[in-house]
């Protein structure tokens, strides 16, 4: 439903809460809840900045707490059903939005596509999309009185909702940037669009980067879990082939013009021993003639597939990036705009994976990911490392602790 503050609510409904707060899961005398903890997420709408906070939102969840998401766009559609996904911003398109800022800034647009922007750029866009969903995602925490905030770093409006309120709010790590740097890089913009003055730094910090990839970081580490609906797909894909297999995958995030990144490795493939799966082609590229050992497929469950592939080939975001360091499957990265760049070096530097720019996708690089010992042993020594990073439940004590001090 929608309603007047122009939020629209999806699957159960949200109850606002009248009253005093009571502890975090208080019990009476027979045992039986009182209240629960209420923990409002906050994401921007996209997938990939949706699709890291689930592990930790399912976690609160089964702890007992209720759990809202608010985002908009591709996030609601992303989201399990059971967080209660909430469209802040219904009719939101980003596309024009971010054009209109990169046309106003052409020095700073072409240093961004190039993936050279750093955070002036991110927080340039995301300041200005997060004042877009302030509205509904402020409204949504007035009227819902959630006890805790959880928010990406390029969701300012979490921290609005959770000032307003003053209640904790919680920093969670979403990609490779340093989550501080990039957060206060969107409040730089956000703020004074909304009049915010002094935005009060998050009560903790959670990171999930693995420290030999980005090097020591301040906060709370968690393990990096990756998360994929549970839907149908083709199970064959989930077990090793007879040759080497490497799944090929194309960015969450729309952009003009065609992406070459699987005609690319289509081609290449060709003459190698190698099995390569498109993963979700655009249609021009199904529309070609493939080599026989290329084929495609709409969709794949990357958390279940990657372990069974010898190497995986993709646009350099990060939670397709962080999936497949938790697998320990090497990486074909290929540098481009925003954070791609970064992320593409960061794990050529580590040793887990291969960066190139547009158009060097190669025969021989393809066989050297699925070849190269050193490759895949510095992929199995990163997943070891984040296997031993506690899991998201194992912080769950802690912020609903957090939670309970603001009640």
């Amino acid at each position: 439903m929608q309603d007047g503050d122009g939020v629209r609510e999806h699957h159960r409904p949200i109850v606002a809460r009248s009253g005093p707060r009571r502890n975090a899961l208080c019990r009476d005398g027979a045992g039986a809840s009182l209240a629960a903890v209420r923990v409002l997420v906050v994401a921007s709408p996209l997938t990939g900045h949706v699709l890291p906070l689930v592990p930790l939102a399912l976690a609160l969840r089964d702890a007992g707490a209720e759990v809202v998401v608010a985002t908009a766009g591709d996030g609601v559609a992303v989201c399990p059903p059971q967080l209660s996904p909430t469209d802040v911003a219904p009719g939101l398109r980003l596309g024009p939005l971010f054009g209109r800022i990169m046309l106003r800034h052409p020095l700073l647009a072409r240093r961004e596509l190039a993936g050279r922007g750093g955070t002036t750029a991110v927080g340039l866009l995301f300041g200005a999309l997060g004042a877009r969903t302030a509205a509904g995602t402020v409204a949504l925490a007035d009227r819902w009185r959630p006890d805790l905030v959880v928010h990406e770093p390029l969701a300012p409006a979490g921290v609005e909702a959770a000032a307003r309120l003053d209640v904790p709010a919680v920093l969670v790590e979403g990609n490779l940037f340093d989550a501080g740097r990039l957060r206060d890089a969107a409040l730089a913009v956000y703020a004074p669009a909304r009049g915010l003055t002094a935005p009060p730094p998050p009560v903790e910090t959670v990171t999930t980067a693995p420290p030999s990839l980005v090097g020591p970081r301040e906060g709370r580490p968690v393990r990096f879990l990756p998360w994929a609906p549970d839907r149908p797909f083709d199970e064959r894909y989930a077990r090793p082939g007879i040759r080497p297999r490497v799944l090929v995958s194309r960015s969450t995030v729309s952009s003009p013009g065609r992406d070459r990144l699987m005609a690319d490795v289509a081609a290449a493939a060709a003459g190698t021993g190698l099995d390569v799966v498109l993963v979700r082609p655009e249609r021009w590229v199904t529309r070609r003639r493939l080599p026989p050992q290329v084929t495609t497929t709409d969709w794949l469950p990357f958390p279940r597939v990657l372990p069974a592939a010898a190497g995986v080939v993709h646009h350099g975001g990060a939670g397709t990036l962080l999936t497949a360091l938790a697998a320990g499957t090497p990486q074909l990265v290929v540098r481009g705009a925003g954070d791609r760049r970064t992320n593409a070096d960061l794990v050529a530097a580590r040793g887990a994976g291969i960066a190139v720019d547009p158009g060097g996708v190669t025969a021989a690089v393809l066989e050297r990911l699925v070849g190269d010992p050193g490759l895949a042993g510095a992929a199995r020594e990163v997943a070891a490392e984040m296997a031993a990073m506690p899991a998201p439940a194992e912080v769950v004590p802690r912020l609903l602790d957090l939670a309970g001090a603001g009640r």
